[in-house]
């Protein structure tokens, strides 16, 4: 079964007497910064994590004098220090299927002229944790640690489809609340990528999450109940739906299997 504790917390729930809410509080404070952001003030943290800015202020105090946070006293706000890092390389560098999985991935990327990354779930979106590009290619080139939407992504739409039902429907209760209005086109979305992956073994995202990249997705569901995504994708005007899903996909669902099969001698 998937671990689902990291979804966004329920403010609201019973308490739970062996949950440490500050740390969970210092936790939330980390996750408001994102790819790109660079510094952020008080008041923004406060805004991203529905926290009081009072107790954000020491907590950003706090994650700074353990070197999570770095402070400017330039422009009086934070960003994510060299700890974090450290954790962060830990965590990758450790990571058995990327080590598995990144000289396969690279092989697929330069005989297809696909970009194609593996990414595991954080909260709401999904998280590369490698990505390899073809050799000539220079553009749409993601970062270890830059996100993509669970909802509209291939990767994470092959992470849905590759839940059991009960599960999915969890999901759908928070995706639903973070889509509003938009929920019933989104949710006709991953049913029909459920649907591919039960009929065909891979899901599609063409211009639903960028208008500009096409992309199919793998899941890799590991025995220990974690799953992992591969995709492949690209440039829309470069990769069309057919080649994706005619040339592509099958070499996509072999390189999952042969990465499955490796892993089980670890």
């Amino acid at each position: 079964m998937v671990s689902l504790s990291d979804l966004p917390r329920q403010k609201d729930t019973e308490p739970d007497r062996k949950f440490i809410e500050a740390l969970a509080r210092g936790l939330d404070v980390l996750r408001a910064f994102q790819p790109g952001d660079g510094f952020l003030g008080n008041l923004e943290i406060a805004q991203r994590t529905g926290l009081p800015r009072s107790s954000v202020s020491r907590l950003t105090y706090t994650l700074t004098k353990l070197g999570y946070l770095t402070y400017s006293d330039r422009i009086e706000k934070y960003q994510l220090g060299s700890g974090v890092l450290a954790l962060g390389y830990a965590f990758v560098s450790n990571l058995t299927v990327r080590q598995v999985a990144k000289p396969l991935m690279q092989d697929l990327a330069n005989s297809t002229g696909t970009a194609v990354g593996l990414s595991d779930r954080d909260r709401l979106d999904m998280i590369f944790v490698e990505f390899c590009a073809p050799a000539n290619v220079t553009t749409f080139r993601h970062e270890i640690g830059n996100r993509v939407p669970i909802a509209s992504s291939g990767s994470g739409r092959a992470f849905l489809a590759a839940l059991p039902q009960e599960e999915r429907e969890y999901f759908y209760g928070y995706l639903e609340k973070k889509a509003g209005d938009q929920w019933p086109a989104i949710k006709a979305g991953i049913e029909e990528a459920v649907t591919s992956y039960q009929q065909r073994g891979f899901c599609c995202s063409f211009g639903e999450w960028n208008r500009d990249v096409n992309g199919i997705a793998v899941p890799l569901s590991l025995s220990q109940g974690h799953i992992y995504t591969f995709n492949a994708g690209g440039p829309a005007f470069r990769l069309n739906p057919e080649y994706l899903e005619n040339e592509v996909a099958p070499l996509l669902k072999n390189l999952v299997g042969n990465i499955e099969a490796m892993l089980i001698r670890y």
